[in-house]
């Protein structure tokens, strides 16, 4: 017969599960406040709160290590496909994974820096010229309500012919069609989904 768990282990797990679920309900009301407001809303939260960024960023790591595939892993194959000399501009990069993957060069934006290569920025004004990067990247990056002048932006930096990555989850848009149709009056073409 085992024995019982020590008081203190009771209490310590007891505490673990809880925080675990404090956290998850903190990721939880970060990601509403980071689809519901504009970038400039989230560039101003996080400026307020860099802890909570880090805070969303754990909660992001648990939720996407149930998943059967990373989608910037799908982004990594696809790079290391194509010639290293294309230039790469990765909107709300995070840690960097795309970055730490690819021998291209890449631009890595995000609203804190969770590595020194981030620059930091709100999505909608990057500092790179116009028609500067081959590929223009949003990894479960597209957030806010300005979608329209997030992706105008990445319509900006990237050269004539260029292509745009989007990966994100189904439930981020009310109707992927309505999403693919606004893409192409921002002057992108659908070439796969």
């Amino acid at each position: 017969e085992a024995a019982p768990e020590p008081r203190s282990g009771r209490s310590a797990a007891l505490r673990a599960r809880m925080e675990e679920r404090l956290l998850g309900a903190r990721f939880r009301y970060l990601n509403q406040q980071l689809y519901t407001g504009s970038s400039q809303d989230a560039a101003r939260l996080f400026r307020a709160d860099p802890a909570a960024f880090h805070l969303y960023h754990r909660g992001f790591e648990r939720q996407v290590r149930r998943w059967p595939e990373r989608p910037v892993q799908r982004i990594v194959r696809y790079l290391r496909r194509r010639p290293a000399s294309l230039v790469v501009a990765d909107f709300g990069c995070g840690d960097c994974t795309l970055a730490a993957s690819v021998k291209n060069q890449v631009h890595c934006f995000d609203l804190v820096p969770l590595s020194p290569r981030v620059t930091v920025c709100d999505m909608a004004k990057v500092p790179l010229a116009a028609e500067s990067v081959d590929v223009a990247v949003f990894c479960l990056a597209l957030m806010g309500t300005n979608l329209q002048e997030i992706l105008g932006e990445a319509n900006r930096v990237l050269k004539l012919g260029g292509t745009l990555m989007v990966a994100e989850v189904a439930s981020r848009f009310e109707d992927t069609r309505a999403f693919l149709k606004a893409m192409t009056q921002l002057g992108f073409r659908t070439v796969s989904k």
